[in-house]
């Protein structure tokens, strides 16, 4: 190969309104969000294949990887309705160094979790722990513990 892949530099998640994505996910997960940019024109309309696309972008680091938000004023899209097995359903799945603590701290904080942590007790993923949530979207999140 003429190139090395050196890692996940951000994952986009297009929103309905980026301060209120920023917001919760900032108070949720105690995060620091960067600026809110602004794109327009006919390069941007190109690459991100919309036409007359207008948009509002800001990334949230965690670590070395980064969640951008995308909010297109121009055109306004359709509402999340995807289910997690429909074909491009994606979500973002966050470590945590404590599930039973993350899992209490974002409920207190009005996260709405499909369940309560599972474990996974068999196979090379044993001892590993899980739980869904979505955000104000509607867009499907994960919390996840390793072995420990």
């Amino acid at each position: 190969m003429a190139f090395v892949l050196e890692g996940v530099h951000h994952v986009g998640i297009t929103v309905r309104d980026i301060r209120r994505s920023r917001d919760w996910y900032a108070r949720m997960f105690d995060l620091e969000p960067g600026p809110v940019n602004h794109g327009i024109g006919e390069d941007l309309a190109r690459s991100v294949q919309v036409p007359d696309a207008e948009l509002s972008f800001s990334m949230i680091a965690i670590g070395s990887t980064r969640i951008e938000f995308l909010e297109y004023h121009e055109p306004i899209g359709d509402d999340f309705d995807r289910r997690n097995c429909d074909v491009g359903a994606a979500h973002v799945c966050f470590e945590v160094s404590d599930i039973d603590a993350a899992y209490a701290d974002l409920n207190e904080k009005g996260a709405v979790f499909s369940g309560p942590p599972v474990s996974i007790d068999e196979g090379a993923l044993a001892g590993s722990r899980w739980a869904y949530l979505r955000d104000p979207d509607g867009i499907q999140l994960e919390i996840w513990q390793s072995p420990r």
